[in-house]
Protein backbone atom coordinates (compact mmCIF):
# COMPACT_ATOMS: atom_id res chain seq x y z
CA UNK A 1 0.00 0.00 0.00
CA UNK A 2 1.36 3.41 -1.07
CA UNK A 3 1.32 6.25 1.44
CA UNK A 4 1.47 9.84 0.18
CA UNK A 5 3.69 12.20 2.12
CA UNK A 6 3.72 15.95 1.48
CA UNK A 7 6.82 18.09 2.02
CA UNK A 8 6.68 21.74 0.85
CA UNK A 9 8.86 22.95 -2.01
CA UNK A 10 8.04 26.53 -0.95
CA UNK A 11 11.08 28.84 -0.81
CA UNK A 12 10.63 29.66 2.89
CA UNK A 13 10.16 26.01 3.84
CA UNK A 14 13.19 25.06 1.74
CA UNK A 15 15.28 27.71 3.47
CA UNK A 16 14.35 26.06 6.76
CA UNK A 17 15.46 22.60 5.62
CA UNK A 18 12.51 21.13 3.69
CA UNK A 19 14.69 19.77 0.86
CA UNK A 20 16.86 17.85 3.30
CA UNK A 21 13.73 16.53 5.03
CA UNK A 22 12.30 15.30 1.73
CA UNK A 23 15.54 13.52 0.88
CA UNK A 24 15.71 11.97 4.36
CA UNK A 25 12.14 10.63 4.04
CA UNK A 26 12.92 9.04 0.67
CA UNK A 27 16.13 7.48 2.02
CA UNK A 28 14.48 6.19 5.21
CA UNK A 29 11.49 4.77 3.34
CA UNK A 30 13.77 2.93 0.91
CA UNK A 31 15.87 1.53 3.76
CA UNK A 32 12.72 0.25 5.51
CA UNK A 33 11.24 -1.02 2.24
CA UNK A 34 8.13 1.14 2.65
CA UNK A 35 6.12 2.34 -0.33
CA UNK A 36 6.02 6.13 -0.03
CA UNK A 37 4.95 8.63 -2.69
CA UNK A 38 6.56 11.98 -1.94
CA UNK A 39 4.73 15.10 -3.16
CA UNK A 40 6.42 18.49 -3.01
CA UNK A 41 3.49 20.81 -2.37
CA UNK A 42 3.36 24.51 -1.54
CA UNK A 43 3.39 25.79 2.01
CA UNK A 44 0.15 26.20 3.96
CA UNK A 45 1.68 29.38 5.36
CA UNK A 46 2.29 28.26 8.95
CA UNK A 47 5.90 29.36 8.81
CA UNK A 48 6.68 28.88 12.49
CA UNK A 49 5.95 25.17 11.90
CA UNK A 50 7.96 24.77 8.70
CA UNK A 51 9.11 22.40 7.43
CA UNK A 52 5.66 20.91 8.02
CA UNK A 53 5.24 17.34 6.81
CA UNK A 54 1.79 15.95 6.06
CA UNK A 55 0.72 12.33 5.64
CA UNK A 56 -2.41 11.31 3.76
CA UNK A 57 -4.24 8.78 5.95
CA UNK A 58 -7.49 7.58 4.46
CA UNK A 59 -8.01 10.82 2.55
CA UNK A 60 -7.29 13.03 5.56
CA UNK A 61 -3.96 14.71 6.14
CA UNK A 62 -2.13 14.57 9.45
CA UNK A 63 0.63 17.10 10.08
CA UNK A 64 4.01 17.02 11.84
CA UNK A 65 6.31 19.96 12.37
CA UNK A 66 8.62 21.67 12.43
CA UNK A 67 10.55 18.66 11.08
CA UNK A 68 14.29 18.58 10.48
CA UNK A 69 16.18 15.86 8.62
CA UNK A 70 17.45 14.48 11.93
CA UNK A 71 13.86 13.93 13.11
CA UNK A 72 12.85 11.69 10.22
CA UNK A 73 14.09 8.38 11.61
CA UNK A 74 12.17 8.97 14.85
CA UNK A 75 9.03 9.77 12.88
CA UNK A 76 9.26 6.44 11.10
CA UNK A 77 9.85 4.70 14.45
CA UNK A 78 6.66 6.38 15.72
CA UNK A 79 4.79 5.01 12.67
CA UNK A 80 3.91 8.50 11.43
CA UNK A 81 2.81 7.00 8.09
CA UNK A 82 -0.25 5.78 10.00
CA UNK A 83 -0.66 8.88 12.13
CA UNK A 84 1.48 7.68 15.04
CA UNK A 85 2.05 9.97 18.01
CA UNK A 86 5.26 11.95 18.21
CA UNK A 87 6.42 15.14 19.89
CA UNK A 88 6.15 16.82 16.48
CA UNK A 89 2.58 15.62 15.86
CA UNK A 90 0.12 18.44 15.13
CA UNK A 91 -2.98 16.33 14.46
CA UNK A 92 -5.24 16.61 11.41
CA UNK A 93 -4.01 19.58 9.38
CA UNK A 94 -7.44 21.13 8.86
CA UNK A 95 -8.02 21.13 12.64
CA UNK A 96 -5.01 23.34 13.39
CA UNK A 97 -6.62 26.50 14.84
CA UNK A 98 -4.51 28.81 12.62
CA UNK A 99 -6.06 27.24 9.50
CA UNK A 100 -9.49 26.55 10.96
CA UNK A 101 -10.10 30.25 11.62
CA UNK A 102 -9.33 31.29 8.06
CA UNK A 103 -11.54 31.83 5.01
CA UNK A 104 -9.34 30.66 2.19
CA UNK A 105 -10.74 31.51 -1.24
CA UNK A 106 -7.76 32.70 -3.28
CA UNK A 107 -5.51 30.33 -1.32
CA UNK A 108 -7.98 27.42 -1.27
CA UNK A 109 -5.54 25.04 -2.99
CA UNK A 110 -2.20 26.47 -1.85
CA UNK A 111 -0.39 23.86 0.22
CA UNK A 112 -2.89 21.19 -0.82
CA UNK A 113 -2.27 20.50 -4.50
CA UNK A 114 0.86 19.34 -6.26
CA UNK A 115 1.75 22.63 -8.01
CA UNK A 116 3.26 20.78 -10.99
CA UNK A 117 0.16 18.62 -11.61
CA UNK A 118 -2.57 19.92 -13.91
CA UNK A 119 -4.67 16.86 -13.09
CA UNK A 120 -4.50 17.65 -9.38
CA UNK A 121 -5.50 21.25 -10.08
CA UNK A 122 -8.52 20.20 -12.14
CA UNK A 123 -9.53 17.57 -9.59
CA UNK A 124 -9.84 20.33 -6.99
CA UNK A 125 -11.98 22.74 -9.00
CA UNK A 126 -9.34 24.21 -11.25
CA UNK A 127 -10.44 25.72 -14.59
CA UNK A 128 -14.12 25.79 -13.62
CA UNK A 129 -13.87 29.59 -13.65
CA UNK A 130 -12.49 29.57 -17.19
CA UNK A 131 -15.20 27.18 -18.34
CA UNK A 132 -17.81 29.60 -16.97
CA UNK A 133 -16.08 32.56 -18.62
CA UNK A 134 -16.08 30.84 -22.01
CA UNK A 135 -19.89 30.80 -21.92
CA UNK A 136 -20.03 34.56 -21.30
CA UNK A 137 -19.40 37.65 -23.40
CA UNK A 138 -16.42 39.86 -22.63
CA UNK A 139 -18.73 42.49 -21.16
CA UNK A 140 -20.39 39.91 -18.91
CA UNK A 141 -17.03 38.76 -17.54
CA UNK A 142 -16.03 42.34 -16.81
CA UNK A 143 -19.40 42.98 -15.14
CA UNK A 144 -18.97 39.91 -12.92
CA UNK A 145 -15.58 41.16 -11.73
CA UNK A 146 -17.04 44.63 -11.17
CA UNK A 147 -20.04 43.31 -9.24
CA UNK A 148 -17.79 41.20 -7.00
CA UNK A 149 -16.23 44.34 -5.57
CA UNK A 150 -12.71 43.03 -6.22
CA UNK A 151 -10.13 45.78 -5.79
CA UNK A 152 -6.48 45.54 -6.71
CA UNK A 153 -4.62 43.62 -4.01
CA UNK A 154 -1.26 45.05 -5.04
CA UNK A 155 -1.63 48.18 -2.94
CA UNK A 156 -3.61 50.82 -4.82
CA UNK A 157 -6.96 49.08 -4.19
CA UNK A 158 -8.36 50.35 -7.49
CA UNK A 159 -11.52 48.48 -8.57
CA UNK A 160 -10.40 45.73 -10.96
CA UNK A 161 -13.63 45.82 -12.96
CA UNK A 162 -13.23 49.51 -13.84
CA UNK A 163 -9.68 48.92 -15.06
CA UNK A 164 -10.85 45.96 -17.16
CA UNK A 165 -13.79 47.91 -18.59
CA UNK A 166 -11.49 50.74 -19.66
CA UNK A 167 -9.24 48.28 -21.48
CA UNK A 168 -12.21 46.45 -23.04
CA UNK A 169 -13.57 49.67 -24.49
CA UNK A 170 -10.19 50.75 -25.90
CA UNK A 171 -9.95 50.03 -29.63
CA UNK A 172 -6.76 48.25 -30.72
CA UNK A 173 -5.70 45.18 -32.72
CA UNK A 174 -3.42 44.03 -29.89
CA UNK A 175 -4.02 44.15 -26.14
CA UNK A 176 -2.03 42.73 -23.24
CA UNK A 177 -2.49 41.31 -19.75
CA UNK A 178 0.47 41.99 -17.47
CA UNK A 179 0.83 40.40 -14.05
CA UNK A 180 2.89 42.44 -11.62
CA UNK A 181 4.72 39.68 -9.75
CA UNK A 182 7.61 41.91 -8.67
CA UNK A 183 6.73 41.45 -5.00
CA UNK A 184 9.17 43.74 -3.22
CA UNK A 185 7.43 45.10 -0.12
CA UNK A 186 8.95 44.16 3.21
CA UNK A 187 7.03 41.43 4.99
CA UNK A 188 5.15 40.24 1.91
CA UNK A 189 5.15 36.76 0.42
CA UNK A 190 1.55 36.07 -0.73
CA UNK A 191 2.36 36.38 -4.43
CA UNK A 192 5.28 33.99 -4.09
CA UNK A 193 3.13 31.48 -2.21
CA UNK A 194 0.55 31.47 -5.03
CA UNK A 195 3.14 31.09 -7.77
CA UNK A 196 5.04 28.34 -5.98
CA UNK A 197 2.03 26.57 -4.50
CA UNK A 198 -0.79 26.98 -7.05
CA UNK A 199 0.59 28.47 -10.31
CA UNK A 200 -2.33 27.26 -12.43
CA UNK A 201 -4.75 29.58 -10.62
CA UNK A 202 -2.72 32.59 -11.75
CA UNK A 203 -2.60 31.27 -15.30
CA UNK A 204 -6.34 30.68 -15.26
CA UNK A 205 -7.00 34.18 -13.90
CA UNK A 206 -4.85 35.79 -16.57
CA UNK A 207 -6.56 33.75 -19.29
CA UNK A 208 -9.97 34.91 -18.06
CA UNK A 209 -8.69 38.51 -18.06
CA UNK A 210 -7.54 38.02 -21.65
CA UNK A 211 -11.00 36.81 -22.68
CA UNK A 212 -12.59 39.72 -20.81
CA UNK A 213 -10.74 42.52 -22.58
CA UNK A 214 -9.77 40.88 -25.86
CA UNK A 215 -6.08 40.42 -25.07
CA UNK A 216 -4.26 37.58 -26.80
CA UNK A 217 -0.94 37.78 -24.96
CA UNK A 218 0.12 37.99 -21.34
CA UNK A 219 3.33 38.52 -19.41
CA UNK A 220 4.22 37.66 -15.83
CA UNK A 221 6.82 40.18 -14.65
CA UNK A 222 8.48 38.10 -11.94
CA UNK A 223 10.75 39.25 -9.15
CA UNK A 224 14.32 38.25 -9.99
CA UNK A 225 14.80 36.77 -6.49
CA UNK A 226 12.10 34.14 -7.10
CA UNK A 227 13.79 31.30 -9.05
CA UNK A 228 11.54 28.59 -7.54
CA UNK A 229 8.46 30.52 -8.63
CA UNK A 230 9.92 30.87 -12.10
CA UNK A 231 10.40 27.11 -12.42
CA UNK A 232 6.90 26.41 -11.08
CA UNK A 233 5.32 28.89 -13.49
CA UNK A 234 7.27 27.59 -16.50
CA UNK A 235 6.23 24.01 -15.76
CA UNK A 236 2.59 25.07 -15.33
CA UNK A 237 2.57 27.13 -18.53
CA UNK A 238 3.96 24.19 -20.49
CA UNK A 239 1.35 21.84 -19.03
CA UNK A 240 -1.51 24.29 -19.66
CA UNK A 241 -0.35 24.84 -23.24
CA UNK A 242 -0.10 21.12 -23.91
CA UNK A 243 -3.64 20.61 -22.59
CA UNK A 244 -5.10 23.43 -24.69
CA UNK A 245 -5.70 25.94 -21.90
CA UNK A 246 -3.19 28.29 -23.50
CA UNK A 247 -2.30 28.83 -27.14
CA UNK A 248 -4.02 29.80 -30.38
CA UNK A 249 -7.31 28.08 -29.53
CA UNK A 250 -8.09 28.18 -25.80
CA UNK A 251 -10.31 25.19 -24.99
CA UNK A 252 -11.62 25.12 -28.56
CA UNK A 253 -13.06 28.64 -28.24
CA UNK A 254 -11.28 30.02 -31.26
CA UNK A 255 -9.68 32.65 -28.99
CA UNK A 256 -5.94 32.89 -28.42
CA UNK A 257 -4.01 33.57 -25.27
CA UNK A 258 -0.25 33.12 -24.97
CA UNK A 259 1.67 33.59 -21.74
CA UNK A 260 5.33 34.26 -20.94
CA UNK A 261 7.40 34.80 -17.79
CA UNK A 262 9.84 37.71 -17.83
CA UNK A 263 12.31 38.19 -15.00
CA UNK A 264 12.30 41.61 -13.33
CA UNK A 265 15.11 44.13 -13.12
CA UNK A 266 15.78 43.82 -9.39
CA UNK A 267 14.61 47.37 -8.63
CA UNK A 268 11.86 48.26 -6.17
CA UNK A 269 10.57 51.03 -8.46
CA UNK A 270 9.68 48.43 -11.10
CA UNK A 271 6.80 47.37 -8.88
CA UNK A 272 5.14 50.65 -9.96
CA UNK A 273 3.02 49.76 -12.97
CA UNK A 274 4.38 52.23 -15.52
CA UNK A 275 7.99 51.65 -14.48
CA UNK A 276 7.27 47.94 -14.85
CA UNK A 277 6.08 48.52 -18.43
CA UNK A 278 9.26 50.42 -19.27
CA UNK A 279 11.34 47.54 -17.92
CA UNK A 280 9.22 44.96 -19.73
CA UNK A 281 9.89 46.84 -22.97
CA UNK A 282 13.64 46.54 -22.33
CA UNK A 283 14.18 50.08 -21.08
CA UNK A 284 15.39 51.52 -17.79
CA UNK A 285 12.68 51.24 -15.14
CA UNK A 286 11.39 54.81 -14.82
CA UNK A 287 7.93 56.09 -14.03
CA UNK A 288 5.79 57.30 -16.94
CA UNK A 289 3.60 60.38 -16.84
CA UNK A 290 -0.13 59.66 -16.62
CA UNK A 291 -2.34 60.11 -18.57
CA UNK A 292 -2.49 58.14 -20.73
CA UNK A 293 -3.48 55.30 -18.46
CA UNK A 294 -1.94 51.87 -19.15
CA UNK A 295 -5.45 50.48 -19.79
CA UNK A 296 -5.57 52.77 -22.82
CA UNK A 297 -1.90 53.03 -23.79
CA UNK A 298 0.28 50.59 -21.92
CA UNK A 299 2.76 47.91 -23.01
CA UNK A 300 4.25 48.83 -26.39
CA UNK A 301 1.66 51.61 -26.55
CA UNK A 302 -1.26 49.16 -26.55
CA UNK A 303 -4.18 48.82 -24.11
CA UNK A 304 -2.96 46.82 -21.12
CA UNK A 305 -4.50 45.43 -17.94
CA UNK A 306 -1.97 45.37 -15.11
CA UNK A 307 -2.90 43.54 -11.91
CA UNK A 308 -0.86 41.83 -9.26
CA UNK A 309 -0.74 38.08 -8.59
CA UNK A 310 -3.35 37.89 -5.82
CA UNK A 311 -5.84 40.02 -7.79
CA UNK A 312 -5.61 37.80 -10.88
CA UNK A 313 -5.54 34.59 -8.82
CA UNK A 314 -8.84 35.65 -7.21
CA UNK A 315 -10.67 35.98 -10.53
CA UNK A 316 -11.29 32.21 -11.12
CA UNK A 317 -13.35 31.75 -7.93
CA UNK A 318 -15.44 34.81 -8.79
CA UNK A 319 -16.30 33.35 -12.19
CA UNK A 320 -16.83 29.86 -10.75
CA UNK A 321 -18.97 30.78 -7.72
CA UNK A 322 -20.44 34.09 -8.90
CA UNK A 323 -19.94 37.75 -8.01
CA UNK A 324 -22.43 37.64 -5.13
CA UNK A 325 -20.61 34.75 -3.45
CA UNK A 326 -17.38 36.74 -3.32
CA UNK A 327 -19.02 40.07 -2.46
CA UNK A 328 -20.72 38.53 0.57
CA UNK A 329 -17.35 38.41 2.31
CA UNK A 330 -15.85 41.60 3.71
CA UNK A 331 -17.09 44.91 5.06
CA UNK A 332 -18.02 48.33 3.69
CA UNK A 333 -16.39 48.93 0.32
CA UNK A 334 -13.71 46.31 1.04
CA UNK A 335 -15.22 43.14 -0.36
CA UNK A 336 -13.97 39.58 -0.37
CA UNK A 337 -10.92 38.29 1.46
CA UNK A 338 -7.37 39.52 1.80
CA UNK A 339 -4.22 37.46 2.40
CA UNK A 340 -2.44 39.08 5.34
CA UNK A 341 1.21 38.27 5.77
CA UNK A 342 2.46 38.34 9.36
CA UNK A 343 6.17 39.00 9.83
CA UNK A 344 8.63 40.81 12.09
CA UNK A 345 8.63 40.31 15.85
CA UNK A 346 5.69 37.92 16.00
CA UNK A 347 5.36 34.49 17.57
CA UNK A 348 3.45 32.83 14.73
CA UNK A 349 4.50 34.34 11.38
CA UNK A 350 2.72 33.27 8.23
CA UNK A 351 -0.20 33.86 5.90
CA UNK A 352 -3.75 34.49 7.10
CA UNK A 353 -6.56 34.81 4.53
CA UNK A 354 -9.62 36.37 6.13
CA UNK A 355 -12.54 38.52 5.07
CA UNK A 356 -11.99 42.24 5.46
CA UNK A 357 -13.20 43.52 8.83
CA UNK A 358 -11.10 41.71 11.42
CA UNK A 359 -9.09 44.09 13.56
CA UNK A 360 -5.36 44.52 13.53
CA UNK A 361 -5.33 43.38 17.17
CA UNK A 362 -7.10 40.12 16.28
CA UNK A 363 -4.54 39.51 13.56
CA UNK A 364 -1.44 40.27 15.64
CA UNK A 365 -2.52 38.85 19.00
CA UNK A 366 -4.96 36.05 18.17
CA UNK A 367 -3.46 34.80 14.91
CA UNK A 368 0.13 35.89 15.46
CA UNK A 369 0.25 35.10 19.17
CA UNK A 370 1.78 38.46 20.04
CA UNK A 371 5.47 39.28 19.86
CA UNK A 372 8.12 36.57 19.67
CA UNK A 373 10.07 38.43 22.36
CA UNK A 374 7.13 38.44 24.74
CA UNK A 375 7.40 42.21 25.10
CA UNK A 376 4.45 44.55 24.40
CA UNK A 377 3.64 45.54 20.81
CA UNK A 378 4.70 49.13 20.21
CA UNK A 379 4.07 49.57 16.49
CA UNK A 380 2.84 47.67 13.46
CA UNK A 381 3.72 48.67 9.91
CA UNK A 382 1.10 47.62 7.39
CA UNK A 383 1.53 47.91 3.63
CA UNK A 384 5.27 47.57 3.12
CA UNK A 385 8.10 50.09 3.57
CA UNK A 386 5.83 52.97 2.51
CA UNK A 387 3.15 52.12 5.06
CA UNK A 388 2.50 54.16 8.18
CA UNK A 389 3.59 52.93 11.61
CA UNK A 390 0.42 52.19 13.54
CA UNK A 391 0.74 52.55 17.32
CA UNK A 392 -0.61 50.02 19.82
CA UNK A 393 -3.43 52.44 20.67
CA UNK A 394 -4.88 51.94 17.17
CA UNK A 395 -4.70 48.14 17.02
CA UNK A 396 -8.49 47.88 17.20
CA UNK A 397 -8.81 49.44 13.74
CA UNK A 398 -10.70 47.09 11.35
CA UNK A 399 -8.64 45.95 8.41
CA UNK A 400 -10.35 47.54 5.44
CA UNK A 401 -9.20 50.18 2.99
CA UNK A 402 -11.34 53.07 4.24
CA UNK A 403 -10.78 52.40 7.95
CA UNK A 404 -7.03 52.42 7.46
CA UNK A 405 -7.16 55.56 5.32
CA UNK A 406 -9.04 57.27 8.15
CA UNK A 407 -6.07 56.81 10.50
CA UNK A 408 -3.48 57.74 7.88
CA UNK A 409 -2.53 54.15 7.05
CA UNK A 410 -2.94 51.81 4.13
CA UNK A 411 -3.61 48.11 3.73
CA UNK A 412 -1.41 47.89 0.64
CA UNK A 413 -0.34 44.39 -0.31
CA UNK A 414 -1.27 43.09 3.15
CA UNK A 415 2.22 42.86 4.62
CA UNK A 416 2.17 43.27 8.42
CA UNK A 417 5.46 43.80 10.27
CA UNK A 418 5.32 43.82 14.08
CA UNK A 419 7.68 45.71 16.43
CA UNK A 420 7.90 45.40 20.21
CA UNK A 421 8.62 48.22 22.67
CA UNK A 422 12.39 48.01 22.18
CA UNK A 423 12.20 49.48 18.66
CA UNK A 424 13.75 52.89 17.90
CA UNK A 425 11.05 54.56 15.79
CA UNK A 426 13.29 57.47 14.79
CA UNK A 427 15.68 54.95 13.26
CA UNK A 428 12.74 53.31 11.47
CA UNK A 429 11.66 56.68 10.08
CA UNK A 430 15.17 57.35 8.84
CA UNK A 431 15.25 53.91 7.21
CA UNK A 432 12.01 54.64 5.34
CA UNK A 433 13.35 57.91 3.93
CA UNK A 434 16.72 56.38 3.07
CA UNK A 435 14.94 53.47 1.34
CA UNK A 436 13.17 55.99 -0.90
CA UNK A 437 16.44 57.77 -1.66
CA UNK A 438 18.10 54.52 -2.68
CA UNK A 439 15.20 53.10 -4.70
CA UNK A 440 14.05 56.30 -6.44
CA UNK A 441 14.13 56.10 -10.23
CA UNK A 442 15.28 59.74 -10.21
CA UNK A 443 12.75 61.07 -12.69
CA UNK A 444 11.01 63.58 -10.42
CA UNK A 445 12.68 66.14 -8.14
CA UNK A 446 10.46 65.73 -5.03
CA UNK A 447 11.34 62.06 -4.74
CA UNK A 448 14.95 62.18 -5.95
CA UNK A 449 16.08 65.23 -3.98
CA UNK A 450 13.43 65.30 -1.26
CA UNK A 451 14.27 61.86 0.07
CA UNK A 452 17.99 62.63 0.22
CA UNK A 453 17.38 65.92 2.01
CA UNK A 454 14.93 64.11 4.29
CA UNK A 455 17.62 61.73 5.53
CA UNK A 456 19.93 64.68 6.22
CA UNK A 457 17.24 66.54 8.18
CA UNK A 458 16.43 63.47 10.31
CA UNK A 459 20.13 63.02 11.07
CA UNK A 460 20.34 66.66 12.16
CA UNK A 461 17.27 66.24 14.36
CA UNK A 462 18.79 63.27 16.14
CA UNK A 463 22.10 65.03 16.69
CA UNK A 464 20.98 68.59 17.38
CA UNK A 465 19.79 70.56 20.39
CA UNK A 466 16.12 71.19 21.20
CA UNK A 467 15.81 74.55 19.37
CA UNK A 468 17.44 73.23 16.21
CA UNK A 469 15.36 70.05 16.42
CA UNK A 470 12.12 72.04 16.47
CA UNK A 471 13.16 74.01 13.38
CA UNK A 472 14.21 70.81 11.62
CA UNK A 473 10.92 69.12 12.43
CA UNK A 474 9.01 71.96 10.76
CA UNK A 475 11.33 71.63 7.76
CA UNK A 476 10.92 67.85 7.65
CA UNK A 477 7.12 68.02 7.77
CA UNK A 478 7.13 70.65 5.01
CA UNK A 479 9.46 68.49 2.91
CA UNK A 480 7.18 65.47 3.41
CA UNK A 481 4.14 67.42 2.23
CA UNK A 482 6.05 68.50 -0.88
CA UNK A 483 6.91 64.88 -1.64
CA UNK A 484 3.31 63.76 -1.10
CA UNK A 485 1.89 66.47 -3.35
CA UNK A 486 4.57 66.63 -6.02
CA UNK A 487 5.95 63.14 -6.64
CA UNK A 488 5.12 61.33 -9.87
CA UNK A 489 4.36 57.98 -8.26
CA UNK A 490 3.63 56.30 -4.95
CA UNK A 491 7.29 55.81 -4.01
CA UNK A 492 7.94 59.50 -3.41
CA UNK A 493 4.31 60.18 -2.60
CA UNK A 494 4.08 57.63 0.20
CA UNK A 495 7.61 57.44 1.61
CA UNK A 496 6.69 60.31 3.97
CA UNK A 497 3.87 58.27 5.55
CA UNK A 498 6.10 56.19 7.86
CA UNK A 499 8.14 59.31 8.69
CA UNK A 500 5.10 61.42 9.58
CA UNK A 501 3.45 58.60 11.55
CA UNK A 502 6.65 58.11 13.56
CA UNK A 503 6.76 61.84 14.30
CA UNK A 504 3.09 61.91 15.28
CA UNK A 505 2.95 58.80 17.44
CA UNK A 506 6.51 58.31 18.68
CA UNK A 507 7.83 61.85 18.95
CA UNK A 508 9.94 61.08 22.01
CA UNK A 509 12.25 58.89 19.89
CA UNK A 510 13.39 61.96 17.96
CA UNK A 511 14.51 63.87 21.03
CA UNK A 512 18.30 63.77 20.91
CA UNK A 513 18.99 64.26 24.62
CA UNK A 514 16.54 61.53 25.62
CA UNK A 515 18.18 59.23 23.06
CA UNK A 516 21.65 59.89 24.46
CA UNK A 517 20.48 59.21 28.04
CA UNK A 518 18.81 55.96 26.88
CA UNK A 519 22.00 54.86 25.19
Amino acid sequence: MTTTVYVPRDASASSLGADAVAKAIETEAAARKLDVQLVRNGSRGLYWLEPMVEVDIGGRRVAYGPVQAGDVSALFDADFLRGGEDVLALGPTEDIPWLKSQQRLTFARVGIVDPRSLDDYRARGGYLGLQAALKMTSAQIVQAVTDSGLRGRGGAAFPAGIKWKTCLEAVAEQKYIVCNADEGDSGTFADRMVMEGDPFVLIEGMTIAGLAVGASRGYIYLRIEYPLAQRALQAAIEAATAAGYLGDDVCGSGKAFHLEVRMAAGAYICGEETSLLESLEGKRGQVRFKPPLPAIQGLFGKPTVINNVVTLATVPIILERGATFYRDYGSGRSRGTIPLQLAGNVKRPGLVERAFGLTLRELVEDCGGGTASGRPVRAVQVGGPLGAYIPASQLDTPIDYEAFAAIGGMVGHGGVVVFDDSVDMAAQARFAMEFCAIESCGKCTPCRIGSTRGVEVIDRMLAGDADQRERDEVLLRDLCQTMVAGSLCALGGMAPFPVLSALDHFHEDFEGEARRIAQ
